[in-house]
């Protein structure tokens, strides 16, 4: 059976080979990369993460009448984000309003938003 994974080009960039491993070596968190990116991959996640970016805060209630869900979903995704450290939380007396974690958050979001509005799917 024939491996058509393997190149069978006849010129090797040595050069690119070798700094492409040490890149790839300078990184030791690739697996944390790889859950961080996950917590985007999903609808009502990253509909959170725009209405956040869009208001700033929000407190559940507000989020669930928005998003058009019940506050217990909302909820169980927001637990999921926070623990993925992509919103934080603030008390206000008896409310907890939600936030993005911080503007890397923000820039992920927005990047990725543009990139896919460029190439018009």
């Amino acid at each position: 059976m024939e491996n058509k994974n393997v190149c069978d080009c006849s010129c090797l960039h040595e050069s690119h080979v070798v700094d492409a491993k040490s890149e790839i070596d300078k990184v030791k968190i690739f697996d944390t990369m790889s859950r961080f990116f996950k917590t985007f991959a999903d609808e009502t996640r990253l509909k959170i993460i725009c209405a956040l970016d869009g208001v700033g805060s929000m407190c559940v209630c507000d989020i669930a009448v928005a998003l058009q869900m019940t506050k217990s979903a909302i909820s169980h995704q927001l637990k999921f984000l926070k623990e993925s450290n992509l919103i934080k939380s603030q008390k206000f007396g008896k409310e907890i309003f939600y936030s993005l974690a911080d503007e890397h958050v923000k820039i992920i979001f927005e990047m990725g938003l543009e990139h896919l509005q460029e190439i018009d799917l």
